[in-house]
């Protein structure tokens, strides 16, 4: 198979990335784990016990990060459109976290009340259109931040990954609209070339 210029490139600042290699050696999935791993060093949202949402969870990076910080006695739930192989200590779901059936599964799971954590590192298929992958990007975390709303303790945290562009300002004055404290995060696993950020949200606001 004959990979593009850009295919080779990627690969070779995959395979050089330092990240992708300790990731390796400590068992996670995906460098991602190293993104939750700084930030939750530095907020201290995944405590003993707490109940966590993990949308968009494939291949599972994040979700185990979260089910070694909230056990003993915590639940993690994983939702992902695509497979995600079994994680001890997490709930798998496969569907659209947007569906009815999907979410009472996530009800279900989260064994009676509500999710003290919240977790999307969700990202729509990109096309390489940087206007329509910021706009699908936002599609996607209005969904989560009403997913949030229904699902998430008054009080509780969320912590989505956007995108920096022209639906960067709206999607956070929905966050503001909703919670009471919003920050933005950018930890050193999240390559400095991308547009992407972290956007902390606490305190959330009961209807």
């Amino acid at each position: 198979m004959v990979r593009s210029q850009s295919s080779r490139r990627w690969l070779q600042r995959h395979v050089a990335d330092p990240f992708v290699r300790r990731a390796r050696e400590a068992g996670y999935r995906s460098r991602a784990a190293f993104k939750l791993l700084e930030i939750d060093d530095r907020e201290r949202l995944l405590r003993q016990g707490a109940k966590v949402v993990d949308l968009g969870a494939a291949p599972g990076g994040w979700s185990q990060v979260a089910a070694e910080r909230v056990k003993p006695g915590g639940r993690v739930i994983a939702v992902d459109l695509l497979e995600i192989a079994p994680i001890s200590g997490v709930t798998v779901l496969r569907g659209d976290f947007c569906a009815a059936a999907v979410e009472e599964a996530i009800v279900a799971a989260l064994g009676g009340g509500k999710a003290d954590v919240v977790l999307s590192d969700l990202s729509p298929n990109l096309s390489g259109i940087a206007s329509a992958d910021q706009a699908r990007a936002a599609v996607l975390l209005r969904g989560a931040i009403a997913f949030c709303r229904r699902q998430l303790k008054p009080g509780g945290a969320f912590l989505a990954k956007v995108f920096q562009g022209e639906e960067f300002a709206s999607v956070l004055t929905a966050l503001k609209a909703v919670f009471r404290e919003v920050r933005t995060r950018k930890p050193a696993a999240s390559r400095g070339e991308s547009r992407e950020t972290y956007l902390l949200a606490r305190g959330l606001i009961e209807p």
